[in-house]
């Protein structure tokens, strides 16, 4: 089984959207193997977010993911890295395919309503930021 990070962002929560969110990724046949509340500190979201450090979107972006609590989740299925970047869809809502949990819940590019993993080995970085594993 495939592990994979997932994390429900500030906006989702503070909708409170995280059930229906959740009840989409099991009935999509993902397994929840770990799951937490968390609020990210600025410097644990610098480190999760590296990647994006010298793009003009970085500091809103950490700013605005660490303005809330996240609901972060590991989640296993075969495959689980792609098939959950399928269900999430586009990073932005309106390119996102009917049906994905952006389009259905996303508002804008930044307040796309989740996170998943873009690769097998980013989802293991990314667990263990978020889970110290």
């Amino acid at each position: 089984m495939e592990k994979t990070l997932f994390f429900i962002k500030p906006d989702a929560v503070k909708r409170n959207i995280v059930g229906k969110i959740l009840k989409i990724v099991e009935e999509e046949g993902f397994k929840i193997v770990q799951l937490k509340m968390l609020r990210f500190s600025k410097k644990t979201a610098s480190n999760f977010y590296a990647i994006h450090k010298r793009k003009p979107f970085f500091d809103d972006l950490i700013k605005y993911i660490t303005s809330s609590e996240c609901v972060a989740s590991v989640l296993g299925k075969e495959n689980a890295v792609n098939e959950l970047r399928k269900l999430v869809g586009e990073t932005d809502p309106l390119k996102s395919p009917p049906g994905t949990i952006r389009r259905c819940y996303g508002t804008d590019i930044q307040r796309n309503a989740v996170h998943a993993s873009d690769s097998v080995e980013n989802a293991k970085i990314e667990i263990s930021i978020i889970f110290g594993e």
